[in-house]
């Protein structure tokens, strides 16, 4: 067997792994796994668990630990390698790395030392909840792990209480039951929500139902596994309460912050629910303090000038 088929070319392949279900590892991922010259690995333990059940031997390869507190003397140690002309791969204890876990702080190195990143999608709990949710997936926002601290959590949420995308987030079974009760508190109890659990797994399951249906149900039973938490989002009439000298502030912030005006309206109409012609003119004139141009995407066929999907970040 030539070198060309059995080493991969040089790069940070950032591989998804299956939740539960080894079914669900793609044959591109297996192929990486068994040919990368060395992998990364938030949990070592698992990673020899996910390699012996897809029947991928290690060998002699490196297998090297990769998690918060280390992520970045590993960056630094993954650039050199994809430098030096390795194939690395990085695999999360479960799922789509980066995904709330490490592995940013490897990409951007090797990005910085002008290496190649390779993805290789496939698993990843926060899209497999959002389908299995049962509410609207056209618009949705991840928003990961909120603070741990009741206080904390409360003003973590309540930035999104009036945005109209649907609401991914991530918990540990312990905290789940105070979320939610926070999710309630802040978003209204009558927002339709979802809790997912042990996703692919044998004892997998979706509760759906209100935000106060879930509080109550999760006030002293705690879930059992992984957690993923979707939020429907706000009501249209939540969107109503942005005045035009509202959608101005938000707009001359985030315009010092170095946003686009064509950005700026795009996100604006998942928070406020009007339309993205309307809120450009808008944001134009909050750049301006004058009169606002067109929307230069005005003259293009737009059959649903209401609505503009919110980027999806997963």
């Amino acid at each position: 067997m030539s070198s060309e088929e059995t080493h991969l070319p040089a790069g940070l392949y950032v591989v998804a792994t299956p939740l539960g279900n080894i079914g669900d590892l793609s044959g591109r991922a297996r192929d990486v796994l068994a040919r990368a010259s060395v992998l990364f690995a938030e949990d070592t333990r698992s990673a020899r668990r996910l390699l012996a059940d897809a029947g991928i031997a290690l060998s002699d390869r490196r297998l090297v630990s990769c998690f918060d507190a280390n992520e970045n003397a590993r960056a630094n140690e993954a650039a050199s390698l994809v430098g030096g002309g390795a194939a690395v791969a990085l695999l999360s204890e479960a799922g789509t790395p980066l995904v709330s876990d490490p592995g940013f702080k490897l990409v951007r190195a090797v990005i910085d030392a002008g290496g190649r990143i390779v993805p290789l999608p496939g698993p990843s709990a926060a899209l497999a909840a959002l389908v299995a949710a049962g509410l609207p997936t056209d618009q949705f926002t991840f928003l990961g792990f909120p603070p741990r601290r009741p206080g904390a959590r409360r003003r973590f949420l309540a930035p999104w209480r009036d945005v109209r995308a649907t609401l991914v987030l991530y918990e540990s079974p312990q905290r789940t039951g105070a979320t939610l009760a926070d999710l309630a508190s802040v978003m209204g109890e009558a927002r339709p929500a979802a809790l997912a659990r042990e996703l692919t797994k044998p004892f997998e399951e979706v509760v759906r139902g209100t935000l106060g249906e879930l509080a109550t149900r999760y006030r002293e039973q705690r879930p059992l596994g992984e957690v993923t938490l979707i939020v429907g989002g706000a009501p249209a009439t939540a969107a109503s309460r942005w005045t035009d000298e509202d959608i101005q502030d938000e707009a001359r912030v985030r315009l010092d912050a170095g946003e686009t005006s064509r950005d700026i309206a795009h996100a604006l109409t998942s928070l406020t629910g009007r339309p993205r012609r309307e809120l450009y003119a808008l944001v134009n004139a909050a750049e301006s303090d004058g009169p606002a141009d067109e929307d230069p995407e005005s003259e293009e066929p737009d059959p649903d000038t209401t609505e503009d999907p919110l980027e999806k970040t997963i």
